[in-house]
């Protein structure tokens, strides 16, 4: 199974250590990557020198999206020469999970990660995105936060929500996704900077549309390698609303924002056109 979170766990993690320090980090990163990719799709890869009281040299940390992935690279890469002369020591990792980022509670990946983990299992053409509404709510915050503007006129608050369907194309299933963004304008004078705002705040709302509308997936990895899509329990109600039901409630306010503002999560800004309503593939 492989849902569309941060890899959290150490079934889906490997120590890579023993690496010699003939190569550079840039170039053993490369061949840590190339080795360990033909397993599966990579999550990360993070190389770090040795501590100051060990031999020099080089481990690495690569996590999968699939423990059964991470599984096979283990055992087919440890205690084997793939890029040096000396055998890699390859082991699951062991490390102790904190409270706020554990097995039990991963954050969503992001939007790139999210196009990332569809195209390799999907295709680029399994799947598609339409935006169905993108909405500036800025003056939605209630009395309390319309107080606070008047009290500070020089800034302006910038907040839109979009809402976003995503189809998969081959399996005859859609789910929608939300995602609001905000940020301050500190200067109103200078129209430059407030339309760059604009756009980043938009941008950004559309990439939390996307990647909440993939929370709702989970994949089904089988044996032979094809690719089963099952629901995940993320559902709402906002995949039973037609579109016309939707701008109603865009309307009137009747969503809570808050719910779908996803703290602490790591947001990449891609490039992302809103010129067209259909993005395919990668989005691009």
């Amino acid at each position: 199974i492989v849902d569309f979170k941060i890899p959290a766990g150490n079934n889906k993690t490997l120590f890579v250590c023993n690496i010699l320090p003939r190569e550079s980090e840039a170039e053993v990163y490369d061949c840590i990557f190339k080795v360990f990719s033909k397993f599966g799709l990579l999550y990360s890869v993070r190389v770090c020198r040795n501590a100051a009281v060990a031999e020099p040299g080089y481990y690495a940390i690569v996590k999968f999206y699939s423990a059964l992935n991470a599984g096979r690279a283990q055992n087919d890469t440890n205690k084997q020469c793939l890029f040096q002369r000396v055998p890699l020591k390859v082991q699951m990792c062991t490390k102790q999970w904190s409270t706020k980022v554990s097995r039990e509670n991963p954050l969503p990946l992001n939007s790139i990660k999210c196009q990332e983990l569809a195209n390799y299992y999907l295709g680029f053409n399994g799947w598609c995105s339409r935006i169905i509404a993108l909405q500036n709510i800025s003056g939605a915050g209630g009395c309390e936060e319309n107080t606070q503007e008047l009290a500070q006129p020089e800034r302006k608050n910038i907040k839109y929500i979009c809402i976003m369907e995503v189809k998969f194309i081959n399996y005859g299933k859609c789910c929608r996704g939300i995602g609001v963004s905000e940020e301050v304008d500190q200067d109103t004078t200078d129209p430059l900077n407030f339309a760059l705002k604009l756009g980043r705040t938009q941008k950004a709302a559309t990439q939390k549309a996307l990647s909440d509308a993939f929370q709702k997936i989970l994949l089904i990895v089988l044996g032979n390698g094809k690719v089963s899509l099952q629901w995940s329990s993320e559902q709402d109600e906002t995949d039973c609303f037609t579109e016309e039901e939707l701008q109603t409630q865009l309307e009137v306010n009747d969503i809570s924002w808050s719910q779908f503002e996803h703290e602490g999560q790591e947001q990449i800004l891609s490039d992302f056109s809103f010129n067209t309503e259909t993005i395919e593939g990668i989005g691009t």
